[in-house]
């Protein structure tokens, strides 16, 4: 059994997928991989994501350390961004290889109709 911030898990692939599980954040961590984003470049990326689930989902990551939240204040308007943290970046090889595994699905069921 492992305890991470409170909470117990069953087996180390259980805490991977109690910080990166559920249908948005995977997506939303593969974006920012390329580079920071605005919650509106987030959204226009992820359109059937309702603005609740995005703003809960991003929230949860920050709190898992994951991703960070700037905000810019220095003029207006006030601009807020969300970019990996160095945690968050160790994701990378396994969100490029959900990536990779996700192509080999959409090929192969391709290749069925066909």
């Amino acid at each position: 059994m492992y305890t991470i911030k409170g909470k117990q898990y069953p087996c180390c692939t259980s805490v991977t997928m109690g910080i990166i599980g559920g249908k948005w954040k995977t997506v939303i961590l593969f974006y920012l991989i390329e580079k920071p984003l605005r919650y509106n470049e987030l959204h226009k990326k992820m359109n059937v994501v309702t603005e609740r689930t995005l703003s809960l989902q991003l929230k949860d990551l920050e709190e898992d350390g994951v991703i960070q939240r700037q905000v810019f204040t220095k003029k207006p308007p006030l601009k807020v961004e969300y970019s990996l943290t160095d945690f968050g970046k160790t994701l990378i090889p396994l969100l490029e290889a959900i990536a990779k595994w996700g192509d080999f699905v959409v090929k192969n069921e391709v290749e069925k109709v066909l």
